[in-house]
């Protein structure tokens, strides 16, 4: 078994912590840098057993509660991407390490995409899934609706509307466990805004401070992904961001949507170990799509 140490750092003297697995025994294979996971703005420390499992033996693990995360203290008034980017770093001086491969996921990118533009030198991959980069006007709204039913005390209604905002629901799009993830979803935002003291404030967040994913990235090797019909933003979207980062890659993982690391936890880790790996990407059956390098202009190559 890993050694699993937490610990508690601040920043701007906002509490928070991570949780490192370090990886025990021989060397038999190819290893790399340390796997710094950073999940959607609901999702904790303790939500990634798949990336767990099959990262434990190449690499030291990483999850984290950021602020206004899980355990952690809640964010300060105002735009908090700036404290999020300082938090991560915080993490990486802690490890005492000097590069790590970095993992955002949906709110998470948003941090570590940023991370990776202030100091390209200390990560050495960048692995980005269901990025958040373009929400329409009419997600917005339907967010509003889902805050005011929990504002009123609606918390069922307010965890169904947030779980239909984002998944695929469309019956002529497979998705595949797409009953159970519903479920858990549901059963997960029920259980934040019940237990969790910020979750409602991580949910007004989501419509006020939007997330930046502009200003382009060199430097850094980078890969984005995302289910084939993610509907929060499209997969069509997401490639076009991607090719703001020069030298990337973009895929796509079929039979999923938004929640792409749920319906396909296990694909998801297997293309982490590749990646972050030096591996190739194009193993049997799961990406919809190749995996092709992007251009800066959005044109991509083979």
């Amino acid at each position: 078994m890993p050694e699993e140490t937490v610990r508690s750092l601040s920043v701007n003297g906002v509490r928070y912590s991570y949780r490192l697995l370090e990886r025990t025994g021989p060397v038999t294979g190819p290893v790399t840098e340390p796997v710094v996971v950073l999940g959607g703005a609901l999702q904790g420390m303790l939500g990634w057993p798949q990336m767990e499992g099959r990262l434990g033996p190449v690499a030291n693990v990483v999850t984290a509660d950021l602020p206004g995360m899980g355990t952690a203290a809640p964010l300060p008034p105002g735009p908090s991407a700036d404290l999020l980017c300082a938090a991560v770093t915080r993490i990486i001086d802690d490890l005492g390490v000097p590069r790590v491969n970095l993992f955002g996921f949906s709110y998470g990118a948003a941090p570590a995409f940023r991370c990776a533009q202030r100091d390209p030198g200390r990560i050495a991959r960048l692995l980005l899934g269901g990025v958040p980069a373009h929400i329409t006007d009419a997600q917005r709204a339907h967010w509003r609706r889902a805050t005011d039913r929990l504002a009123a005390g609606d918390r069922d209604g307010f965890a169904t509307l947030v779980t239909e905002a984002l998944m695929c629901l469309d019956p002529e799009r497979y998705v595949a466990r797409r009953d159970l993830a519903y479920r858990y979803v549901k059963r997960s935002m029920l259980h934040a805004v019940t237990h969790s003291p910020h979750a409602a404030d991580s949910v007004y967040r989501s419509l006020g401070d939007r997330p930046d994913f502009s200003g382009g990235l060199s430097g850094v090797p980078a890969l984005v992904f995302t289910g084939e019909h993610d509907t929060v933003t499209s997969a069509e979207r997401q490639r076009a961001f991607a090719a703001t980062i020069r030298g990337s890659r973009f895929t796509t993982i079929r039979d999923a949507d938004h929640w792409v690391v749920l319906e396909k936890a296990e694909e998801v880790a297997d293309l982490a170990l590749r990646f972050f790996t030096d591996r190739p990407l194009e193993p049997g059956g799961y990406l919809a799509s190749v995996p092709q390098q992007e251009r800066v202009s959005g044109r991509s190559k083979a």
